[in-house]
């Protein structure tokens, strides 16, 4: 599955329907998740949300305004949270189990349509949405070009709405498989904070530290918004300031691990990295922040789905005692987090810390058998369980002088 996006163009009375249309997504949604939890004894599938779509439609006028495809979308993200719940609990998962949760308000929100409700102008520039909120015709705005896909591969189309307008994203079916020549090269990585990561040749990668470098302006942005009066149009301007600058991190960030992975996946036959477990990483409230802004999960996502993309190899290893152990004699040097160079009393072995690791994890990846294939983009989990991230966002498109 591949993942287009595109900015929507239009006026102020074409978002206001395009935000009832995402209002009204919301509500099926939430009112599925509620019908759930009151027949919880009655075995309540999937296929029973998509009939209580009807029911809901009858009930409401204005529901029935959504269209019959979007409102069982809606449903179905319904049921994929019930259903990760549920799966959670089968494998016995300590701690919560993410139990379904009601969505509320927020910037970033959404309504998906399936195959009705929209239609493509023949140049493929503009989108119609048909249904009963009659939004209209959009332009879109985007680098990427539709001409090479039938309509009949389009399975989804999603309205997003953030912090600086409103996007579409169209769901492709299509297989993604591109041909490179081998490179005859291993390589292994070691995620830090110091550098973004070292590799098994002594390699590194500076840490960008995007939220660091950005914390100045959002700390002002923030005490703007803590002036202002609640319900006022200042503080909606104030908090789309700042919605706008999280916005842009979040976007840096992201794609420096995009175009991070790509380089590191194009260049080797094999990559391997540790298999961590950032969730549990965030409890130290001392690091959490510097790690949230690393970004680790996100780079492995991409390295992995590049790895399908390109056809490499990408392994993850246990990362137990690969700081600890030595990559010369495989003896055991205890050391602590401060202790940046490793020194091995037996063998005399002196290299820097991360370097050292590196070198063990890429060991390991040549005599394990790695697993490959999770989700590179959180927007896209109901894209009929694409593994597929989103194309390149193309919000930087100027429009041409008139």
């Amino acid at each position: 599955m591949l993942v287009f996006e595109a900015k929507l163009e239009g006026t102020k009375e074409q978002y206001e329907r395009l935000d009832e249309a995402i209002r009204t997504a919301r509500f099926v949604r939430n009112s599925c998740l509620r019908y759930w939890m009151d027949n919880k004894g009655e075995q309540v599938g999937r296929y029973q949300l998509n009939i209580y779509c009807a029911v809901l439609a009858k009930k409401f006028p204005w529901a029935k305004k959504l269209n019959s495809m979007a409102r069982q979308a809606s449903a179905e993200r319904a049921w994929s949270a019930i259903a990760r719940f549920y799966e959670n609990c089968k494998k016995k998962i300590p701690g919560k189990k993410g139990f379904p949760k009601f969505k509320k308000y927020k910037t970033r929100d959404s309504v998906e349509y399936k195959t009705s409700g929209w239609k493509l102008s023949e140049d493929r520039r503009t989108i119609t949405f048909t249904d009963g909120f009659k939004a209209g015709s959009f332009k879109m705005w985007g680098t990427r070009d539709l001409h090479f896909y039938q309509l009949k591969q389009i399975k989804r189309v999603r309205v997003v709405r953030r912090a600086d307008g409103y996007y579409v994203q169209f769901c492709i079916d299509q297989e993604r498989l591109e041909e490179r020549e081998p490179t005859g090269t291993v390589i292994g990585l070691d995620v830090g904070l110091n550098h973004f990561y070292t590799d098994s040749d002594g390699q590194t990668v500076e840490n960008p530290r995007h939220l660091r470098k950005s914390e100045k302006a959002l700390k002002r942005l923030q005490r703007r918004l803590a002036k202002t009066q609640k319900g006022s149009k200042n503080r909606q301007k104030a908090k789309n300031r700042l919605g706008r600058k999280h916005l842009k991190v979040s976007r840096q960030r992201k794609d420096f691990a995009v175009k991070t992975a790509l380089c590191v996946v194009r260049s080797n036959d094999l990559v391997a990295y540790e298999d961590l477990r950032v969730r549990n990483l965030v409890k130290n409230h001392n690091l959490a922040k510097s790690i949230s802004d690393a970004a680790w999960s996100t780079f492995r996502q991409w390295v992995e789905y590049f790895g399908k993309v390109f056809g490499v190899a990408t392994v993850a290893v246990a990362p137990q005692y690969t700081s600890q152990n030595c990559s010369n004699c495989g003896e055991n040097v205890q050391k602590s987090l401060s202790m940046r160079t490793h020194r091995c009393p037996h063998c005399g072995f002196v290299a820097d810390r991360d370097h050292n690791a590196a070198i063990n994890i890429l060991e390991l990846g040549l005599r394990t058998v790695g697993h490959t294939g999770i989700n590179a983009s959180g927007d896209i989990d109901l894209c009929l369980g694409g593994e597929t991230p989103q194309g390149k966002s193309s919000r930087g498109k100027r429009k041409p002088h008139q």
